[in-house]
């Protein structure tokens, strides 16, 4: 078993990866969120890698020191989801699985349309279906007052002062189910100031695309078997888009809902690891 950190390079991008497992293995590629990285990962990788698969987690575009490109046009949904196919040819692995928490989830249902025929099997953590999202945004009163974080990012350089105050104690309050070792990792790439505007932009380069979804269709149906994995007590995705998510599966659907927040990876990694590892098995490559 090789458990280590490898650079991936695509054209002038160098992406800092977590791997685990046997590179021969099918593969599984982890998608992390905001504001984490892969180490969130690592615990759940190590877990497949015993299972009989290939892992990988990529500190995402803007997360990856050798891979943040500067200005909110170079991380739109569709240059995002293409690092990811991007990443699996780099490997030689035109198939693979997919796992994604919450913008790592967003990214994660954009790959899963536009490639179905790359994915295997795909989970995607607390954040819905982009349609569904988007739309909540603009139509539920709920959604639109949980989302208002969102507007708040639109504004230049002031979220990154804000961030920043009392070392950075606005991420802390949400990393209080992380390990020193996961936080410490973490403040390592916010720590960086074009880092954290990088994944800043994340929101302000999708924001309108996600608006527009009350109106126009931005993502069509998905037919790749998929899990998604909500947390009914999550500050920031509530249960309007998720109510609305089944309308656009048209393959395997299985929808868990626990009783706990945004964090589901270190508040209920049990019933995660179980329901991704039944997920995955069951939708092995056979061929």
């Amino acid at each position: 078993m090789m458990k280590e950190t490898t650079k991936i390079k695509i054209d002038n991008l160098i992406f800092d990866c977590r791997t685990d497992g046997n590179k021969e293995d099918e593969l599984i590629i982890f998608l992390h969120g905001f504001p984490e990285t892969s180490y969130m990962w690592k615990k759940l990788m190590f877990s497949f890698s015993e299972n009989g698969f290939y892992c990988i987690a990529p500190n995402l575009r803007g997360y990856s020191k050798g891979a943040c490109p500067k200005g909110k046009k170079h991380y739109s949904l569709d240059k995002l989801a293409k690092d990811v196919l991007d990443i699996s040819e780099f490997l030689n692995k035109p198939k693979f699985h997919l796992v994604g928490h919450d913008w790592g989830a967003a990214i994660g249902w954009k790959v899963v349309h536009d490639y179905k025929d790359r994915i295997l099997s795909w989970t995607g953590i607390s954040v819905p279906h982009l349609q569904a999202f988007g739309k909540a945004i603009v139509v539920d009163q709920e959604q639109s007052k949980m989302s208002q974080y969102i507007k708040n990012f639109q504004l230049p350089y002031l979220p990154e002062i804000q961030i920043r105050k009392n070392d950075f104690r606005v991420f802390k309050k949400l990393w209080k189910n992380s390990d020193s070792n996961e936080i410490d990792d973490y403040l390592e790439v916010f720590g960086n100031p074009k880092q954290l505007t990088a994944s800043l932009n994340y929101y302000r380069s999708n924001y309108k695309l996600l608006k527009k979804a009350a109106k126009n269709q931005i993502l069509g149906n998905i037919h790749t078997p998929t899990l998604f994995i909500w947390g009914n007590k999550d500050i920031a995705i509530g249960s309007y888009s998720v109510s609305e998510n089944h309308q656009y599966m048209k393959s395997d659907y299985e929808f868990i809902e626990l009783e706990s927040g945004h964090w589901l990876i270190q508040t209920n990694y049990p019933e995660l690891k179980d329901a991704i590892t039944k997920h995955i098995i069951k939708n092995k490559n056979s061929s």
